[in-house]
């Protein structure tokens, strides 16, 4: 055999400081995000904030849209003062309140905990109904950092009616695992950093070695360094190097930034979702984000200065560069989710919960061509002003109730029919689960009468016998 070197060319994802910075950036509220470019701004002599009231907004920020396409964007400027009263009526009857100004810190928000998060993905996903069961479990073991530090068989005794199997519980285990964030419901940060791992592409540069090293070095990893790991496992030492620097980029605590509890009070909506002349609109509320630029002064300085002056300077020029440049792309993956959402959720705006469709985290991912845990971080603890209030984004997102057809009916919009029969029911002769079921069924949404039963339950209306006695 003969050494020879020998070219070619490939595509493999890097996991580089730029893309972690937009991965970040991404999943921060608007309130966080105003504190991370305080914190750049004070950092980094380059950026600076911008002068004067106007607000630059990005490329296709008021985009209009109507339940069918994307029409072409008009003129017309964000202006919440524009909805008329009789277009806003309906919403204030129905949720009992007008705002008195134009303030985007709006109501009291309830802070999203880690549990709710992985809740919502699971109540998402396409589980049967006694592996939901096994995931909420498994979910309330979860702690605020993200480890599932209960055994499965005390898990398993824990549970009403047959005790489940290991293997049942590991397959749904590893089910929420996958969910975001990546690496949640570990038992041990081994475990946590494969996860991880596994879900990089498999042309990552160290990701095989990485993986080979949280198996058998983990806990001598800071003892024995890169060279030593590199020795151990007879591999280069730029190997090594390469390994670890993935690693590092890794989240030890995955459940860590939502399990936090926030001290903030008030919700600051990031997109704005408003009707005009019949079509619905949306757009980024940009007069609500800080506005940065590069400061021109440092940056013309780069060429005449010396040369460790124009060193420092470049380095955070070109740092300043990345984050305008993800800056850009927060806003526009923000900007197309909500447009996806408005456009399959149209009802939903106009009617309310009982015009909410039936819609997932991987529909929309399909649609838009990105993965589903980028959906994930988009919405995640972001808000949006319409005319029925300010409302979560993941709001937008519902179950299905029915056969898996294009009838499918959402669960949010069958509550509201059940809320509905009950509300125009004879008191003294109230609808029994049963009969509620087959009037539902009569509408067209095929539901059985413990399902009935469990959303009269969620939703805290007595039984019929219980209302009779009320009546």
């Amino acid at each position: 055999m003969k050494q020879r070197l020998q070219a070619s060319l490939g595509q493999q994802l890097v996991m580089t400081p730029q893309l972690r910075q937009a991965i970040r950036l991404l999943q921060l509220s608007a309130v966080e995000l105003e504190a991370e470019m305080i914190e750049a701004v004070e950092s980094n002599p380059l950026l600076e904030w911008e002068e004067g009231e106007g607000e630059i907004a990005l490329p296709g920020s008021e985009t209009p849209l109507e339940a069918g396409p994307v029409q072409d964007p008009g003129p017309e400027p964000v202006d919440t003062e524009s909805w008329s009263d009789a277009e806003l009526e309906p919403w204030q009857e129905r949720t009992g309140s007008r705002d008195s100004d134009d303030s985007f810190a709006e109501q009291a928000a309830e802070p999203e905990t880690l549990h709710d998060h992985l809740l919502w993905q699971l109540h998402l996903s396409h589980l049967s109904g006694r592996d939901r069961q096994l995931g909420v479990a498994l979910i309330e073991a979860i702690s605020d950092d993200g480890y599932l530090r209960e055994s499965l068989e005390t898990i398993a005794a824990s549970l009403d009616g047959p005790v489940p199997a290991t293997g049942e519980l590991v397959t749904v285990l590893h089910h929420i695992q996958r969910f975001d964030p990546v690496g949640v419901g570990a038992r041990n940060l081994a475990e946590s950093l494969q996860i991880q791992l596994s879900v990089l592409d498999a042309d990552t540069p160290g990701r095989a070695l990485a993986a080979h090293i949280t198996e058998r070095l983990l806990d001598q990893l800071p003892r024995l360094g890169a060279a030593g790991v590199a020795t151990e496992l007879g591999v280069p030492v730029e190997a090594a190097d390469e390994a670890i620097a993935l690693l590092l980029s890794l989240d030890p605590r995955p459940g860590a930034r939502l399990g936090e509890v926030t001290t903030d009070t008030y919700i600051a909506p990031d997109v704005v979702i408003w009707r005009s002349q019949g079509t619905w609109r949306a757009a980024l509320a940009e007069h609500h984000r800080p506005r940065l630029r590069i400061n021109q002064r440092y940056e013309a300085m780069i060429g005449s200065s010396s040369t460790a002056d124009a060193s420092y300077l470049r380095g955070h020029l070109q740092e300043a560069r990345w984050l305008l440049r993800n800056l850009e792309a927060r806003g526009e993956t923000l900007l197309r989710v909500t447009l996806c959402l408005v456009q399959r959720q149209s009802g939903f705006l106009e009617f309310g919960d009982a015009g909410l469709r039936p819609l997932t985290l991987r529909e929309v991912a399909s649609e838009l061509g990105l993965h589903e845990s980028t959906i994930s971080r988009a919405i995640a603890r972001k808000y949006a002003r319409t005319p029925r209030g300010t409302l979560p984004l993941r709001a937008f997102f519902a179950s299905g109730v029915g056969a898996g057809t294009d009838e499918e009916t959402s669960s949010a919009a069958v509550q509201s029919m059940i809320r509905r029969l009950v509300a125009d029911e004879n008191p003294r002769k109230p609808l029994s689960d049963a009969r509620l079921a087959d009037a539902l069924r009569a509408a067209g949404v095929p539901v059985a009468r413990r399902t009935v039963a469990k959303y009269r339950e969620a939703m805290s209306i007595p039984s019929s016998q219980d209302r009779v006695r009320m009546a």
